[in-house]
């Protein structure tokens, strides 16, 4: 792992997976922006921050993926810093049964098991609303970009930097990406348009690079995105079950599953791509032999009555 230079007081940490951003608010104070993935990435994080003699004094969260917030709990623990989370994302982590509502596909075992460690309390709640938060004498802009987690952000540091979270992807991402998380990809969508119109002098996307101009990515985000979810709706060509479906994408994309949480975690991305399939009207439910089942929207629908 490695500190990189962004701008003045902003910096980020190549964990080699991710990039964690964090500001300076002195020589040893720092504000994250994220906290970075437990399994992985904590102990060398610490250690860079131990050998640089860096104090965590405040953490800003994009949003409660386990990536991006696996070590508060730790690191709050640890320098007893401040954690700011918008509202629904903070709600989201505030216990093992919200957990579980965000993950619905888990038991409740298999939430504690897998996401557990990201329980926390969040202190400041940024509101849909906020365009800014103050944390520590520090103003640091907000740009509200839901659509990948209910409520993810992104965070401009005092040297106009942006760190997009997981609001855009790069290319080389994009390459190897068969289905690119999306909870609403609707909205992700709408979020992504949203980009064209956030003018700063550099970009930290998390996944992993720092750019100069987004314009272009983000053009090639929305184009691929979409081509996943037409590449979903192609493989559709009679009325079949989600069960039927996930066994057509696993063949043909050559996914490679062998745990049941794997399992879980590709449903549960495929299922987010049907459901904006449904949002647009490309898709639509019947009911056949008692299965709920998707078929292509007829272009002409047969007119709705109530008795």
């Amino acid at each position: 792992m490695e500190i990189i230079k962004v701008k003045g007081n902003t910096y980020c940490i190549d964990t080699g997976m991710t990039y964690i951003p964090f500001y300076k608010i002195s020589d040893t104070e720092i504000i994250m922006l994220d906290s970075g993935w437990a399994t992985g990435e904590r102990s060398g994080i610490t250690q860079l921050f131990e050998e640089n003699d860096l104090n965590v004094v405040g953490i800003i969260n994009t949003h409660s993926h386990i990536d991006h917030s696996g070590n508060n709990a730790f690191l709050k623990a640890k320098y007893n810093c401040t954690i700011a989370m918008a509202a629904v994302e903070a709600h989201i982590c505030s216990s093992l049964i919200n957990l579980k509502l965000y993950y619905s596909r888990h038991s409740l075992t298999g939430v504690e098991k897998h996401f557990g460690h990201m329980v926390c309390e969040t202190d400041i709640m940024i509101s849909d609303t906020q365009n800014s938060v103050y944390m520590h004498g520090t103003k640091f802009k907000i740009l509200h970009t839901p659509g990948h987690s209910p409520a993810h952000i992104c965070i401009i540091t005092p040297d106009d930097v942006a760190y997009l979270g997981d609001s855009l992807i790069t290319e080389q991402v994009m390459k190897g990406a068969k289905l690119p998380y999306a909870f609403v990809l609707e909205e992700d969508l709408k979020s992504k348009e949203k980009l064209y119109d956030l003018k700063c002098s550099k970009y930290i996307v998390a996944h992993k690079g720092v750019l100069n101009d987004i314009s272009t990515l983000i053009s090639e985000n929305i184009v691929f995105y979409k081509s996943r979810a037409a590449r979903v709706y192609k493989l559709i060509s009679a009325p079949m079950t989600m069960e039927d479906l996930m066994k057509i994408v696993v063949k043909r994309w050559n996914l490679n599953i062998k745990s049941p949480n794997k399992y879980i975690v590709i449903e549960r991305m495929l299922r987010y791509y049907v459901e904006y399939l449904l949002d647009t009207e490309q898709i639509e439910i019947i009911i056949e032999d008692g299965f709920l089942k998707y078929q292509h929207a007829r272009k002409e629908k047969e007119p709705y009555f109530i008795v």
